[in-house]
């Protein structure tokens, strides 16, 4: 049984792990080509809690968040700018909670790595 397929999902190694899954481009690009990979570890009923590992290259674009998203940063450089006009910086060992609702951009000038819930 893989860690995935457990009563507890989980991943080794979350922080370096290259068992990863082609995501795709990022959507509603401003400029750069970032693109995403990632690993699944659960989705709950009606996709809520959602939790895995996002890696995206560098890039900007527009962000709208669905719904509560934590996110812990174990890797890379971004800034994630507001329509209120708050700028938030991110580096290795950054924790963001985007409530729902959060909107504005994000900006990826070294590739990301994320450890994600949706709730």
């Amino acid at each position: 049984m893989s860690g995935l397929e457990s009563t507890a999902p989980h991943i080794h190694d979350a922080s370096v792990t290259d068992d990863l899954v082609d995501w795709g481009a990022q959507p509603d690009a401003i400029e750069g080509q970032s693109h995403s990979t990632g690993r699944l570890l659960f989705k709950g009923p009606g996709n809520s809690p959602e939790t895995g590992i996002w890696v995206c290259t560098p890039g900007r674009w527009r962000l709208s968040v669905p719904r509560d998203e934590f996110c812990h940063f174990v890797a890379g450089r971004a800034v994630y700018r507001s329509d209120a006009g708050e700028t938030i910086e991110v580096t290795p060992g950054t924790c963001v909670l985007f409530p729902a609702g959060w909107e504005g951009e994000a900006e990826i000038h070294e590739t990301i790595r994320n450890i994600y819930m949706l709730s």
